[in-house]
């Protein structure tokens, strides 16, 4: 009977076969012991001298890191492990012998472990980050099915900036300039006007040069957009969601935490509501914190962030921040001229900003007014300005930076390792 590592608590004391990798091992002169995976998970498999073939025995004391082979046993309940389960092996089937595997057991550089990136995901740690980014992945879009949303999928090649910056990467069209996106926000906006509450999922680009823990090149967003909402509701939203993705990763992943060492009495107080701070009270905490160099207007860096979110235990929201620091598409605040109806979500632990998210400007005249400011007044915003003239309605969305949210909620030193194959700044490969 074949199975994997994940189906194996349904065969207790039956004899199964598993194609697996031999990831590490150890041995005495009368028993082996065999680390194995097969990417649904890891288990131990015991060889003892006395219980099986010489070949077999021989077989497991030579068989090299990262061989590919069918192993077969039966299958016993194993208390001391956190797997709760091993494989009494009977016998094993070299299906490749792998020889002179790059990452071995000792320490190695990251470079070295970037360079091998396509081999480092096998790692049990690697290989947890990225089960539980795909939990988090699967969460979202239960959420949002839930919840009465449509999953809308926007251009990769767009003929404008989102958020009207430069930090674009440029590419020919044919005859025409074309650029990767940067958010598919815009065409979430019109796909709201058509089907009321959408999301999107897919790939985004920044050319921004930028070395830190935080920053990807190319990274993953979740873009929702909602007609008929407005700043507060979109804000209910975001927390209940955030909430419910931990809440999954907490259910579902708790092995891959464990492996991590991740400290889940911190996700377990994730639940809505989140608190909030001002963008005007934020500048005067950080004043009082030391930051005396801070003034009104001035955008917030990461240890400005860390510092807000040290004070709380949950994700907190900075609101309304100045009208120059943010893009032209923010509704203007009902009283006050010079900040807009936006939220930065912050994360715990020095984690950062994971959304960012505001009410849409839809009057016509208002956005008119602030393309012309920002000089996007020209033909690629045609459409965008159309969809205030034909039924506009105030509506709200927000983007979680998916890799971010990862590294949060896994506890990942640097948001790459929270995504397959990371593009950096000084990295294309492999």
């Amino acid at each position: 009977m074949k199975t994997t590592i994940a189906e194996v608590g349904k065969y207790v004391g039956q004899v199964v076969t598993i194609g697996a990798w031999l990831s590490n091992k150890r041995s005495s002169g009368k028993i082996a012991f065999l680390q194995l995976r097969d990417g649904t998970g890891f288990m131990q498999g015991v060889v003892v001298i006395s219980e099986v073939d010489e070949k077999v025995f021989e077989a497991a004391k030579s068989i090299t890191q990262e061989s590919s082979i069918y192993v077969t046993g039966e299958i016993r309940v194993d208390e001391r492990s956190p797997f709760g389960y091993e494989l009494g092996v009977q016998n094993i089937e070299v299906i490749q012998e792998a020889v002179d595997y790059p990452i071995t057991p000792k320490e190695h550089g990251v470079e070295f472990l970037m360079d091998h990136r396509h081999l480092w995901i096998r790692s049990k740690k690697q290989h947890s980050i990225m089960k539980i980014r795909n939990e988090v992945i699967r969460a979202t879009y239960e959420f949002f099915n839930e919840n009465g949303f449509v999953k809308v999928d926007p251009p990769i090649l767009t003929g404008s900036a989102p958020e009207g910056t430069t930090e674009l990467f440029q590419t020919k069209y044919f005859d025409e300039d074309a650029f990767l996106s940067q958010s598919g926000q815009l065409y979430m906006e019109a796909a709201a006007m058509a089907l009321g509450k959408v999301f999107s999922f897919g790939p985004t680009f920044r050319a921004e040069k930028s070395k830190t823990r935080r920053h990807l090149i190319e990274f993953w967003m979740i873009e929702p957009e909602m007609a008929f909402y407005e700043f507060e509701d979109s804000l209910k939203v975001q927390e209940e969601y955030v909430s419910f993705i931990v809440q999954s990763v907490l259910k579902n992943c708790k092995l891959e935490l464990g492996v991590l060492e991740r400290d889940v009495t911190k996700l377990e107080k994730i639940t809505a509501p989140f608190p909030r701070i001002s963008y005007d009270e934020a500048i005067e905490f950080l004043k009082n914190k030391g930051f005396t160099d801070i003034e009104w207007g001035d955008d917030f860096g990461a240890p400005h962030e860390t510092a807000i979110a040290e004070s709380y235990e949950k994700p907190v929201f900075i609101t309304h921040y100045p009208t120059s620091l943010k893009p032209f598409y923010m509704q203007p605040h009902p009283t006050r001229e010079d900040v807009v109806l936006c939220a930065d979500m912050i994360a715990p632990e020095g984690y950062g900003e994971i959304i960012g998210g505001s009410e849409r400007v839809h009057d016509h005249d208002l956005l008119k007014q602030r393309l012309e400011e920002h000089g996007l007044l020209d033909g690629a915003y045609k459409w965008y300005l159309q969809l205030r003239q034909y039924g506009s309605v105030p509506h709200s969305g927000f983007g979680l930076g998916l890799e971010r949210t990862v590294a949060w909620i896994s506890g990942a030193d640097h948001v790459r390792e929270t995504i397959p194959f990371p593009r950096l700044l000084n990295r294309l490969y492999p």
